[in-house]
């Protein structure tokens, strides 16, 4: 790990805070009628459903949800909080937030941050894939270790310090990360879901809480996105991309969760066979690396952060 000059530890993130924007937004995104209840007057002086609405739906009292949404979340109940993300209409992940967020584990004093380690297993499995771009992210989505295909779809991140080899530092800092998706807008809005998912297990990360001032003062669409407090659990779909060498590529990618580390994730990505993105691959593949040019030496330094 490189040496690097000792910063003060961010505060971590308010959890009540968190709790009561998260129902708030979640709120506003649902209508009377969306769940079968009538809409009195055309001027509504709030957007989405109120808090009477949404209490009443949820078979609880008014000051109850109130307490809930100002961030109170003790001694809530799990049929309580059931019930609420029921009447919100929540998605799995936005349930299990819900929770999170409400209900937070109970910590011992923080300790040092341990370094992020992939097994020695997986870095051969990720060099074993001929032809087949793959990657481990972890944390943050911190990217920990990648194969030479990787590298020449996604660029060299070898050359790139360990502390700037994450998701969501590209997507928002690098403009060749930009360039590089076709639908960014898309990308980015998925980053941010994937680390406001994140934040609701661990609000006391300090790296997640500099990662996101950082990115909070950098970039004003991190800044806007991050104020929707959606989640969102990585999974699987197809990315169109536009590669510097090979032109447009349309790729599918499968996320697999790692069973001994539950941050860590093997990413892969394939084309369709026989298309146009499958050529082009294979021609990257031939190119090795001159078009990624990701080293040995590079890749090893991957496995660790």
């Amino acid at each position: 790990m490189d040496d690097q000059p000792e910063a003060a530890s961010p505060e971590p993130l308010d959890g009540r805070a968190e709790l009561s924007e998260f129902l708030r937004t979640r709120r506003a995104k649902l209508r009377p009628g969306d769940v079968g209840l009538p809409e009195f007057g055309r001027h509504r002086r709030v957007p989405g459903l109120r808090r009477e609405e949404l209490a009443q739906l949820a078979g609880v009292s008014v000051a109850y949800y109130t307490r809930l949404e100002q961030g109170n979340g003790r001694n809530v109940s799990a049929e309580v909080l059931d019930a609420i993300a029921r009447a919100l209409r929540l998605t799995d992940a936005e349930s299990a937030h819900l929770t999170h967020l409400a209900k937070p584990r109970h910590r011992k004093q923080r300790r040092p941050a341990r370094a992020q380690r992939v097994r020695k297993g997986l870095l051969y499995l990720l060099d074993s894939m001929d032809g087949v771009p793959a990657y481990v992210t972890g944390a943050r989505s911190d990217i920990l270790a990648w194969n030479p295909m990787a590298a020449a779809v996604f660029g060299d991140w070898g050359a790139l310090p360990p502390a700037e080899r994450n998701w969501a530092r590209l997507v928002f800092l690098s403009p060749a990360c930009r360039d590089l998706f076709v639908n960014w807008d898309a990308k980015a809005s998925d980053m941010v879901s994937y680390l406001r998912l994140y934040a609701g297990c661990h609000p006391e990360d300090p790296e997640l809480s500099a990662l996101v001032g950082e990115l909070s003062v950098k970039s004003d669409e991190f800044r806007r996105l991050w104020a929707t407090h959606n989640v969102k659990e990585k999974g699987h779909g197809v990315k169109l991309l536009r590669h510097p060498l090979v032109g447009e590529l349309t790729l599918s990618y499968e996320t697999l969760n790692l069973p001994d580390d539950g941050e860590q994730h093997l990413v892969t990505y394939h084309a369709e066979p026989g298309s146009e993105s499958a050529q082009s691959l294979r021609l990257l593949a031939s190119w090795g690396a001159d078009a990624g040019r990701v080293d040995e030496a590079g890749r090893g330094r991957a496995g660790e952060r």
